[in-house]
């Protein structure tokens, strides 16, 4: 009797276990596309196909290519020709992607997308002095989970083996990732491992060009900075030492956007700022409309420090003084609901400002011994003390569903494993200067949050929005939130707690390794890379077309396209219909319960955005990075509303986006009505706001 073979060759020379019932799935899912349903039929063919491997192979590995022939074959002579035909076009594409990975010099045992791999060729993966890249993308992986792990050796000495495979297992599964700069900087000259950070500015000019070459510095090693240029005189006041007058805030924030864009194009990666300017400066008008020009500030993103005080005077329309903050004199008053006007209305024609809820903010500040927040990361999901930063990294939520229902044992698993990871990573991180180093260790934050939260929801067939998945998501942050707490009092057991736990918040009750544990981060190009929606963002587009390796291709969201073709409803014609709007259409082939789950940003209400965000943010430390996103139809009026309605909704800070206000915007419906062009991104988009790509 023939031998069923105990392996498996990879296409890469690997062998790996036998697995018949891979060849069972493979012919069903064939079969769905066919819109064969009979389970019969598929168990038979299974059989057969396994059959013919065992006797002609008899014990011995065949190759991946050699089963798939015997799947195609058993196929057609079994008389399923139309199962054989989508098997056998599931194959040709499944070689084109190879032929293109080839083509782009990657390796990429991972399976990532073609769009994924190009920005690892493009950003991360490492290079020879010629060029060329030298490392797979599973390789990189193993880099970072390896230069990470040498902080185990403290914690006992010896351990870095163990951990660095158990760091490496998650990542390559794409079960976390940290922020970018780790992922690129990990084991190399730079080893600048943290997203991004705060650096102050005081009102001289030795603050101000200290501060500038210091955010250089952190540019250049991929890290994106933080201001707040609230401390800074207004134009007009006087300087003693010149006898001349004072530019204001506004002028010297080009000056760091000039720097940006100059480190930029030396690096491989777009700079990033976040300017913030206190509502009572008197400069707040000119920063308000500071990016009413498209070519300024390109690369900032601004935020209005929205105290309580201002925003009961906006409800109540009373006065609202401006204080001179080298004198602390009252400089004039205005109406603050006036003000107010001017703010929302340039976010309804720019996308900025957007608002930080200060007061919120410092009521959560876990040593509020150490300073008043002012400022925060370019996304302003992190409000940081001068010179903190934040170490971020983030769970792929769809990893953790199985069986229709959230795994939460293996969910809290991987927060545990996440929660070590970063606190290692602030050990082996090569700051610039020292400041930034004492800072980090003081406190010792970090900054766990999740990705792929709407494609997770349409897994369970839960819309976007509705009552049931803000409840959902509010639930899932709460169990990070706890188990990442727990891991940290473990951490702190075992390597002490953070030094100034003292003078916390948290004094009187289990130390903590960490000052702060959470942040919902938007996630951009690591969803990119593990093949999911971006942070707590709804799916913007179900299909759309990207340009890669010079070709425009139709990219369907992975689920949407595994449900269509398990339900086989999918069809080239039905793609092309998405791929115009980025949504569902009424279409009959569609079934009902689709489009009730997968829900597109367009569809979604901006309460509902804002009720989502809320949600999240009642159980994370830090802040949570979301964009509401509105029509082009949508007025001031109802900016001014989504403003005041996130305050009141306990967020620390809010961003709005009106489709169509910014040039150059990543994701573009090409014409109206929207059949007549596909919906079109840009090679770097990851599925989330359309005017933004976040690159932490």
């Amino acid at each position: 009797m023939a031998v069923l073979p105990r392996e498996i060759r990879k296409r890469d020379g690997t062998l790996v276990a036998f697995d018949p019932e891979q060849i069972r799935r493979a012919i069903d899912r064939a079969a769905a596309e066919a819109g064969v349903r009979d389970p019969g039929v598929i168990g038979k063919a299974a059989r057969r196909v396994v059959d013919r491997v065992a006797a002609r192979f008899d014990g011995r590995a065949p190759t991946v290519e050699q089963v798939q022939d015997a799947v195609e074959d058993t196929l057609m002579t079994a008389g399923l020709a139309d199962v054989a035909r989508a098997y056998l076009l599931y194959r040709s594409r499944r070689a084109e992607l190879r032929d293109s990975k080839r083509m782009l010099g990657v390796r990429d045992e991972l399976k990532l997308t073609l769009a994924a791999t190009v920005v690892l060729r493009e950003r991360y993966l490492r290079r020879d002095e010629t060029g060329a890249v030298v490392e797979s993308t599973g390789e990189m992986m193993d880099r970072v989970a390896g230069h990470v792990a040498r902080a185990e050796e403290e914690f006992p000495p010896g351990a870095s083996a163990h951990w660095a495979g158990e760091f490496g297992r998650a990542m390559r599964a794409l079960e976390f990732l940290p922020n970018s700069p780790t992922l690129v900087n990990a084991g190399t000259e730079l080893g600048l491992l943290s997203g991004c950070f705060v650096l102050p500015v005081e009102d001289s000019l030795d603050s101000i060009f200290t501060a500038v070459k210091d955010a250089v510095l952190i540019q250049q090693g991929g890290g994106g900075t933080g201001f707040a240029f609230s401390h800074l005189r207004p134009a007009g006041d006087p300087v003693r030492s010149t006898h001349g007058v004072a530019s204001g805030p506004v002028p010297f924030m080009r000056v760091f956007d000039v720097a940006t864009q100059v480190v930029r194009q030396g690096g491989r990666r777009r700079g990033a700022n976040m300017a913030v300017l206190d509502c009572a400066h008197p400069d707040i008008r000119a920063f308000a409309a500071a990016k009413a020009h498209s070519e300024h500030f390109e690369n900032f993103n601004l935020s209005v420090a929205a105290p309580d005080a201002f925003l009961h005077a906006v409800q109540d329309r009373a006065s609202w003084p401006l204080v001179n903050p080298r004198t602390g004199e009252t400089a004039g008053e205005v109406d603050a609901a006036e003000l107010f006007d001017l703010i929302a209305a340039q976010a309804w024609r720019t996308g900025d400002p957007g608002l930080l809820f200060t007061d919120r903010i410092n009521r959560a500040n876990p040593v509020p011994s150490l300073g008043r927040i002012e400022a925060a990361n370019p996304c302003g999901e992190v409000p940081l003390l001068p010179y903190e930063s934040c170490n971020l990294g983030s769970l792929n939520l769809p990893r953790f569903v199985s069986g229709g229902t959230v795994d939460w044992p293996r969910l809290t698993g991987a927060v545990r494993l996440a929660v070590r990871f970063l606190d290692d990573v602030i050990e082996v991180n090569r700051f610039p200067f020292g400041e930034l180093e004492e800072a980090a260790r003081r406190t010792r934050k970090i900054g766990l949050g999740f990705m792929g939260l709407a494609e997770l929801l349409a897994m369970l067939g839960v819309p976007y929005g509705s009552a049931e998945a803000v409840r959902l998501a509010g639930r899932i942050a709460h169990r990070i939130a706890a188990a990442a707490r727990e891991a940290s009092a473990e951490l702190a057991a075992e390597r002490g707690p953070f030094p100034c736990f003292g003078q916390s918040v948290h004094a009187g009750g289990p130390p903590l390794r960490n000052a702060q544990l959470t942040a919902v981060a938007p996630t951009g190009t690591i969803s990119l890379i593990a093949g999911t929606t971006s942070g707590i963002e709804p799916m913007f587009a179900l299909a759309y077309v990207r340009n890669v390796l010079g070709r425009h291709l139709i990219e369907v969201d992975p689920l949407f396209e595994r449900t269509a073709r398990d339900r086989g409803f999918w069809s080239e014609h039905l793609m092309a219909d998405i791929a115009a709007t980025g949504s569902l259409p009424d279409h009959p082939s569609v079934p009902a319960d689709v489009r009730h789950a997968f829900v597109t940003a367009a569809q979604v209400p901006p309460e509902a955005h804002l009720a989502m965000q809320a949600a999240v943010q009642r159980h994370i430390d830090a802040g949570v990075s979301k964009t509401v996103n509105l029509p082009a139809s949508a007025t001031v009026d109802e900016v001014k509303r989504i403003y005041l309605e996130a305050w009141r909704a306990g967020v620390k800070g809010i961003t709005v986006y009106r489709y169509g206000s910014k040039p150059g915007q990543v994701l573009t419906y090409l014409a109206e009505p929207p059949r007549q062009a596909p919906v079109q991104v840009d090679g770097a988009y990851a599925g989330g706001c359309a005017h933004h790509v976040c690159e932490y």
